[in-house]
């Protein structure tokens, strides 16, 4: 956890918001995926590996509350934080390690883009679903964005494990239903293209 640490702060500390591969001034297939889960603007969301990414700022600007973000580089959070001040209703900033993350606040939306696929080992994958299974509401919402098996073998110089639909659908059978995926291609900063598999997945349990 130390490495990944100081990797990530490294990372945010050192790098134009614009800098990063995975740059989005308008995180669109996010968007979507979110306005078709049909939520209340007052439910619980959080976005998982948030970075500097501008989802909150959206979410916020379209009148969702209780937006809170979490991601491992505090670097990173400061930058949120600031950008997103003058909203009162803003949720929490949770400065952690999704594989350490617990929280007595349950969520109506978890929302990941490009943090699961960082997970290499068995025991990394099944510590993330559990942790997802615990903090999810039933009935409530999962949107995963991963690359795909037609993606990059590698993000900011580390191992990712790509994934196609079908793999993360029956990762999280136990205690998820897939109701809707996307496949889309990223134009990063660098002219390059990344393909992403989405799924949004309904809590069954």
């Amino acid at each position: 956890m130390r490495e990944s640490k100081k990797h990530w702060e490294n990372i945010y500390e050192t790098k134009e918001i614009n800098g990063v591969s995975w740059f989005q001034e308008n995180p669109s297939t996010s968007l979507s995926l979110i306005e078709s889960s049909s939520i209340k603007k007052d439910v619980e969301i959080i976005d998982i590996g948030c970075g500097k990414s501008f989802l909150i700022d959206n979410l916020l600007k379209n009148k969702f509350s209780n937006v809170s973000v979490l991601d491992i580089s505090n670097n990173a959070l400061k930058e949120v934080k600031k950008r997103t001040s003058k909203y009162t209703n803003r949720g929490d900033l949770f400065n952690s390690n999704i594989l350490d993350f617990y929280t007595d606040k349950k969520f109506d939306l978890w929302h990941d883009r490009a943090v699961f696929h960082f997970l290499t080992t068995e025991k990394e994958i099944r510590n993330y679903i559990e942790i997802s299974e615990n903090q999810i509401r039933k009935g409530g919402t999962l949107i995963i964005g991963t690359f795909s098996e037609n993606g990059p073998l590698k993000c900011s110089g580390l191992e990712i494990s790509r994934y196609s639909v079908d793999d993360l659908k029956l990762l999280f059978s136990e205690s998820f239903e897939l109701v809707e995926h996307l496949n889309t291609d990223h134009a990063t900063p660098f002219d390059t293209i990344q393909n992403f598999n989405f799924c949004r997945f309904k809590k069954l349990k």
